[in-house]
């Protein structure tokens, strides 16, 4: 790296080398049987000059042609875009715990008794379900460094394990699963099949809803595959300087229930969103984007922060091979204070959607999503009685988190970047074919 650094600074006004080595061990199973186990490694190497006033960049898999990768930066800052930052200069970072040395020595037959634990727990419940698990380890190492004299190095382990189940009987399908991710090794799979069995238990008997607008207890997974896309985009600050946030221009203001606070934070320790820099150098931090509903800030990586004429929010982060963009590392909605059972009990005539299918098909930009309910359960009388079929749902998130009834007590992970609660929203159009 250092002497990609000094070749570049040769022929550019600043430099900066990104490199990135992974190594992944993912354990898959198919049909309640063990499919394939792989070992993968990757090593990459971004350089990203500024040069004549554009940025230049380039990046490769050969970490031995050092030569090639600067003229290839150098050939594309002729056509780059103006370069309105410049790179961090030496600073100290927030101690974040993401490594966790145990993952590296869980062993692949750990890993095969912890999916076939996962898939006989499921299958003991309903013998005719099939089911898809996956374990998976792996091991990330960052180093970045810049002509600023800018310097990061951390390793992350991250352990997953999850497990879906489809039960086919005659023209009825119904979809279950669940998954755990962290930076320390999980290895008690109990937790994840009991989310499951509680679906199978919850999903037994069927259900009609009429199609008409319907309170709705929006689940953890649930807020995740229907309202967070579109919150994602608009707090986005380059989707904010393109004019194209609804939310854009409304800094300071109101647009929220009061109830709703949401945050990015990368500092938690042991997640695997979370990392002491982002990809640019720049240290992390708790960024707050809605306080009691008011709009409080964007996220900003270092180019669009200085086209914004603010700094950056520490949210730079690289796709592979790609220049940095803002994107959110870990989205947090605080928990409220009302328990699920009681939103339940709360409903006259509603749904509890756990999962929809397709909700990122809509006017994202706009806030609209509609989709199909994947796994959902109507509510009668403060009660679930059944899992819905053949429903359709559509809103805005706009106005659905506009006004919130509430906010579940009890906040839980899905995937490795949303920490939310359940939320209770009063009303959501419904189109059913029962």
């Amino acid at each position: 790296m250092e002497n990609i650094l000094a070749q570049a600074k040769r022929v550019a006004e600043e430099a900066e080398v990104f490199m990135v080595s992974s190594e992944e061990t993912p354990v898959q199973f198919e049909a309640n049987r063990l499919k394939h186990i792989q070992s993968k490694q990757s090593h990459s190497v971004a350089l990203r000059i500024i040069k004549g006033g554009k940025v230049g960049y380039a990046s490769t898999t050969k970490l031995d042609d050092s030569q090639e990768l600067v003229s290839m930066a150098m050939e594309t800052a002729e056509f780059g875009m103006p370069a309105r930052f410049e790179f961090p200069s030496p600073t100290s970072y927030p101690q974040v715990e993401v490594f966790d040395p145990d993952i590296e020595s869980i062993s692949i037959e750990e890993m095969i008794k912890l999916g076939e634990e996962l898939i006989v727990a499921v299958t003991s419940h309903t013998p005719d379900i099939i089911c898809e698990a996956g374990v998976t380890k792996s091991v990330v190492s960052v180093h970045i460094i810049n002509s600023q004299g800018g310097q990061t190095n951390y390793r992350k382990s991250v352990f997953s394990l999850g497990v879906e189940g489809t039960l086919i009987r005659g023209t009825d399908m119904l979809f279950v699963g669940e998954s755990q991710n962290s930076c320390h090794p999980l290895l008690e799979p109990k937790a994840v099949a009991e989310v499951v069995l509680q679906q199978l238990e919850l999903a037994k008997n069927q259900a009609t809803v009429p199609s008409k607008p319907l309170p709705v207890v929006f689940t953890p997974y649930g807020v995740a595959s229907a309202l967070i896309s579109p919150l994602m985009v608009a707090f986005n600050g380059k989707i904010v300087l393109e004019g194209a946030s609804p939310i854009g221009n409304r800094l300071g203001e109101p647009v929220f229930d009061k109830k709703l606070l949401l945050w990015d934070d990368p500092t938690i320790a042991y997640r695997p969103g979370s990392r002491p820099g982002d990809d640019e150098g720049v240290p992390s931090q708790c960024t707050p984007l809605i306080e009691q509903g008011t709009v409080t800030n964007f996220l900003y990586d270092l180019q669009t922060a200085a086209l914004a004429h603010t700094r950056s929010t520490g949210n730079g982060s690289r796709g592979r091979g790609g220049l940095p963009t803002p994107s959110p590392s870990t989205f947090i909605i605080a928990p409220g204070d009302t328990t699920f059972d009681e939103m339940v009990q709360d409903i006259k005539e509603g749904l509890v959607i756990e999962q929809l299918m397709g909700a990122g098909q809509g006017n994202i930009l706009g806030g609209d999503f509609s989709g199909n309910v994947l796994l959902g359960y109507k509510v009668e009388s403060g009660k679930i009685v059944g899992r819905v079929k053949d429903t359709m749902v559509s809103g805005n998130i706009y106005q659905i988190l506009k006004q919130i009834i509430a906010i579940g007590n009890e906040a839980r992970w899905v995937g490795s970047f949303l920490n939310t609660p359940p939320l209770y929203c009063p009303s959501l159009s419904v189109a059913s074919k029962g």
